[in-house]
Formats: C-alpha cells, structure tokens, sequence
C-alpha cells in the first residue's frame, strides 16, 4: 500500500523536498538535483516542515533520506547560503545557521528510526543530516568529501564534530586537512556509514533494513537511539543511572509491550530474542 507522493514548497511553489510513504516508510529526497541537491535556505525551511508532518504519523515508522539524481547532497549551496546571506548582514547569516542546524538536531532526536541512504555526492553541510541519521548506507560509488579546506574555509557547521565523531583521530584530521574525496567503499571502512553496496543494489538493501525496524517495538527504538547518542558523552557511572532510569520510562511507557515479548519467549516459546523480534501483532 502506498500513499501518493507528498512535498514540501514555499512562497515561490518550488518543490526541494520531495515525499512519498509506501507501507509505512517514507522516502525523503533532497530535490534540488541540477545543485547535485545542494541545501539552501528554502530547502533548510522545507525540510524542517517535512520532518514535523513526518514524526507523529501513524502510517510513517522510519524515515529513510536521500537525494533526486546523482548525488545526496553536495552541501550547503555557496551562492545562496553563503554570498547573498553575507551581503544581507549578519543577522541573515545567523538565522539560515539556525534554520539549518535546527532541523538537523531535529534528525537526530527523531521519533521514528531513520536512514541516510547516500546514493551519490556528500559533501561538507552533508555530513549534518548524514550524522542526524541513525544509521547510513552508501552506494560503493558515493563520493565523500570535506573540500572547505580546498577554498579557504574550516569544516563548519558540525562537519568537523561528525568527522571526529564518526572517525578514529588520524583519519579525522587526514580527511579534513587534505580535501580529497573518498569513495563508498572507504566510507564504511572508515566508519562514516554502516555499509557500501553497489547502487544497483543500495535501495533494496535500505529497505530490508527499514522492514526489520518497522517489526520492533517503537519506544524500544525511540529508547535506544537516544541512549546511544546520549551516552557517548557520559562516564561509565553516569551511563549506567541513565541507563538504568531511560529503561524504568520505557516500561512505563509501554510496558505491555515488554510483558507481551517475555510471554512469548518463557510462555509460549513462539520466538527467540537472538533471532528476531516478537510478534507485535499478538500484543493487547
């Protein structure tokens, strides 16, 4: 089952977000691709209305972010981001920073699990929403890059906290000094994505990924995404209390959901928690 494709336009009606939910997995694409979906204010802006239609849906439970053409995005877009906000003054510049930033941290405290499906260029501003996701899957043919350094400028708008975030340090300062490119392939070895497949392959491998989290428990997951990123910053002591205190909200929250899964295992013993999820459908 599929709805029609959704999108989101402003004053001037372009379209540079495009939406379409087919059984509960909405597949959002930058649309901008003769700008190799390069991100803009406007785009910043409709992206942001995206993701509030999007988060609360009951027909939507992951939302998967890729880019129209042959790129994902190639960052942000340096004529309209950068030299018309700059001779707008600084005010101009500090609001498209928000407009930006905000919906990245948007994507990174989403409600529903979320997947960055890199099928091309992704470049500089990229690397935001790329670390927004919660996982990421690249085409071998993907191209990654921090080239800030190649025009005079630092890796901002967090590209260097994700790169620090999401690599060891050598790599880190080697791909943020050098400016050079790497591929997909590279990509997962060095830990930006979780996997490279060939683009022929990269959207059916996004989806079977997608159709196993549309099968686990939603506050389960909502949980666990935010505890992951969460703790990285904690000791090990603060940690564990947060641990400990996430998991006491879940069960409250949704503790029918937990119960329903323990029957299942030590009652029924229709499933194994090692080889799968339990049977949401079967729970009161």
């Amino acid at each position: 089952m599929s709805t029609p494709s959704a999108a989101a336009t402003d004053s001037d009606n372009s379209t540079l977000v495009s939406v379409e939910i087919r059984d509960r997995i909405a597949w959002v694409k930058f649309n901008r691709p003769d700008k190799r979906n390069c991100m803009s204010p406007r785009l910043n802006r409709q992206m942001m209305v995206v993701l509030d239609e999007l988060e609360y849906r009951n027909d939507v439970g992951v939302l998967v972010l890729s880019g129209a053409g042959t790129a994902w995005s190639a960052g942000m877009d340096l004529k309209e981001y950068f030299r018309e906000n700059e001779a707008k003054g600084l005010g101009a510049i500090r609001g498209s920073q928000r407009e930006a930033y905000g919906w990245w941290r948007r994507l990174r405290w989403f409600q529903k699990p979320t997947i960055a499906m890199v099928n091309g260029w992704c470049f500089g501003g990229g690397y935001g929403p790329l670390f927004g996701c919660d996982l990421a899957f690249a085409a071998e043919e993907a191209q990654f890059g921090l080239s800030e350094i190649n025009w005079g400028i630092l890796p901002g708008g967090g590209a260097t906290k994700v790169a620090r975030e999401l690599l060891s340090f050598r790599r880190a300062m080697y791909h943020s000094l050098m400016g050079e490119n790497i591929d997909g392939r590279t990509a997962a070895e060095w830990g930006l994505v979780n996997e490279a497949l060939p683009l022929a392959k990269l959207q059916a491998r996004v989806e079977a990924v997608a159709r196993t989290l549309l099968a686990k428990n939603p506050v389960a997951l909502k949980a666990t995404k935010d505890a992951i990123r969460r703790v990285g910053e904690m000791t090990y002591d603060n940690a564990e209390d947060y641990l400990i205190r996430a998991q006491e909200a879940a069960n409250s929250f949704d503790n029918e959901g937990r119960k329903e899964g323990i029957r299942q295992f030590i009652d029924d013993k229709t499933y194994k928690p090692g080889l799968g999820a339990y049977d949401r459908s079967r729970q009161t």
